[in-house]
């Protein structure tokens, strides 16, 4: 028995010391870290004397920064850092005047509320140089370092990335190509909300930038990590690489980095846009997008680039200052149409009479955008596919539409090659059939004889009770109560439409062609340009315009602001 014990403990040791295939620690790169416990949250250490004021200011650009340890440092006779230090005071002061407090230079409870109030990693200014002795008269000085975008406070360790810094008067252009990648790295998921939901949020973020400005930002899970443009992260404490250190809590949720990194600090409590509570994750990456993309904080109110954060709003989107800075770095949207018009319905005010409004409407490929007339951009979310927001149409690429008005029909058609289609407004749907029971679509040339197909466009004339249909170069004058081409037509464009300038005219080939009521004017549009038609009123004022004259042209995203596209991957949110 004895012998038999030493004999298996001897089995079991030689099993315990025999080498075994090594296995791979598991990466946890796509999944929502249900599994794990969640760690418990640091939180940063308020900012509550002159020291750490010191730190903050010079943090963020405010400041020069303290001297460091050194034998200087230690003297006995270096400048003590306090509340009545003559730079500090300055800084607090310069401080205090764009937090809109009394600039009187002192840490007050109120200017040490403002410094604790969470906000991002990003410095508001570029970070004042330490002094310093003049060169020694045995060297000449050293020529000054040009004004660069992006640059650190403190230097970074060799090779680590460079932090994005506030970039003076309105910022500077940081990518030159027109599609931007982006990812949210595996190893850099939130702990707090699924990763499907991280992504989401992110993607809606990008979008938001992307209705705009004439960039796309498309999700790339299959490039290598450096073909990537824009990588974004979470992370505690020391992070992902990072050379800066998140304090927790409370204070800094987020920096950007001039390569296109961008770090949320994974103790703040980030929640997504339908929460009331906590920080909202779509703020802080369209705040934090918009720095990679080269805007520098702000403190005028409505911004999405003032570096405190803004508690949850009902509504939260770009506003005009912030689209038109973007815009100066990159550029408006341009692009051709295939139609445009204006929708108009009747409405019910308080008093029960009925009153009528329109909307206008652009479409281009498969999607589209409502434009706010009164606003004077293109409403919040769009474009939108289509197949969402028109039923019974077809989904993409319409020639032309025509509301036919008069006092006794009230009529909207959409052309499409050889056929067309009549919408009920009141049921929000194309009709199947007309009060004979012939189905829709019809032939064009069934329901308007003597019009040729496929359009280019086509509008209604309410003055003269025409429908103007337009082909390559020729223009076709149908009337509507004789339900016939007007005996002269077909015309030259030119001839109909002659050019104020006779070199400044489309000729031919016109996109969209519609009546404005917002302008009480007909426009006609090619590429990216527009050509606004005479009107009456203009020949009352100036009679030597010629009738049906057009305007020289004028770029379209000069008077209809924001008609971006946006990635397809985005089209549906």
């Amino acid at each position: 028995m004895l012998a038999a014990s030493v004999v298996r403990r001897a089995l079991l040791l030689c099993w315990l010391a025999a080498p075994r295939p090594a296995r791979p620690e598991p990466l946890f790169h796509s999944r929502d870290r249900s599994d794990l416990e969640p760690a418990p949250l640091r939180r940063a250490q308020p900012i509550a004397d002159p020291v750490a004021a010191q730190r903050f200011l010079s943090k963020y650009g405010w400041a020069a920064a303290p001297p460091g340890p050194g034998p200087r440092a230690a003297s006995p006779h270096a400048p003590r850092v306090g509340p009545r230090a003559p730079a500090l005071a300055e800084a607090v002061r310069r401080f205090q005047k764009v937090n809109a407090l009394p600039a009187s230079g002192r840490l007050d409870a109120a200017t040490l509320a403002a410094m604790n109030r969470p906000r991002c990693g990003v410095p508001d200014t570029r970070p004042l140089p330490p002094p310093a002795p003049g060169p020694p008269p045995s060297r000449l000085p050293r020529p000054a370092r040009p004004k660069r975008f992006l640059r650190p406070p403190p230097p970074p360790p060799p090779g680590g990335p460079q932090p994005e810094v506030a970039a003076p008067r309105g910022g500077t252009r940081a990518f030159a190509k027109r599609t931007l990648s982006w990812r949210l790295l595996g190893e850099g998921a939130s702990g707090q909300l699924a990763v499907d939901e991280q992504r989401h949020i992110l993607r809606l973020a990008f979008r938001m930038w992307s209705e705009v400005m004439p960039l796309d930002f498309r999700e790339d899970l299959a490039a290598p990590g450096a073909a990537v443009d824009i990588k974004l992260g979470f992370g505690r404490g020391r992070h992902l690489g990072c050379p800066r250190v998140f304090d927790g809590s409370g204070q800094e949720f987020a920096h950007a980095w001039r390569l296109g990194d961008i770090h949320f600090d994974d103790d703040e409590h980030f929640t997504p846009p339908t929460s009331d509570t906590g920080i909202s994750l779509l703020k802080v990456a369209v705040h934090e997008i918009g720095h990679v993309l080269g805007l520098p904080h702000t403190y005028r109110t409505g911004s999405i680039m003032q570096p405190n954060y803004i508690p949850q709003e009902p509504v939260f989107e770009l506003d005009w200052s912030d689209r038109k800075a973007v815009q100066k770095l990159y550029g408006s949207c341009e692009g051709s149409f295939d139609t445009a018009f204006d929708w108009i319905r009747k409405e019910r005010n308080q008093h029960g009479a009925v009153m009528m409004r329109f909307s206008t409407y652009f479409f281009r490929n498969s999607w589209y955008w409502l434009y706010e007339n009164r606003n004077n951009r293109t409403r919040y979310g769009d474009p939108i596919q289509i197949l969402r927001g028109w039923h019974g149409i077809p989904t993409q690429n319409i020639d032309a539409f025509v509301h036919l008005w008069t006092w006794r029909r009230d009529e909207r058609y959409f052309f499409k090659g050889n056929q067309y289609w009549r919408y009920d407004s009141d049921k929000d749907q194309a009709y199947t059939e007309d009060e004979q029971g012939r189905s829709y679509p019809k032939l064009i040339s069934e329901g308007f004889p003597g019009i040729p197909s496929p359009l280019d466009t086509a509008f209604y004339d309410r003055r003269k009770q025409l429908i103007y249909f337009f082909k390559e170069s020729l223009v076709f004058a149908f009337d509507v109560n004789r339900n016939q081409v007007l005996d002269s037509y077909p015309m030259k464009i030119t001839e109909v439409f002659p050019g104020i300038e006779p070199e400044n005219h489309p000729f031919r080939n016109i996109d969209s062609a519609y009546y404005s009521y917002a302008h009480n004017a007909i426009f006609f549009f090619k590429g990216n340009a527009y050509w606004k038609v005479v009107s009456d009123r203009d020949r009352q004022q100036h009679s030597w315009l010629p009738s049906n004259g057009l305007f020289p042209k004028q770029s379209i995203s000069e008077r209809w602001f924001d008609i971006c596209d946006v990635h397809t991957s985005t089209l549906n949110m």
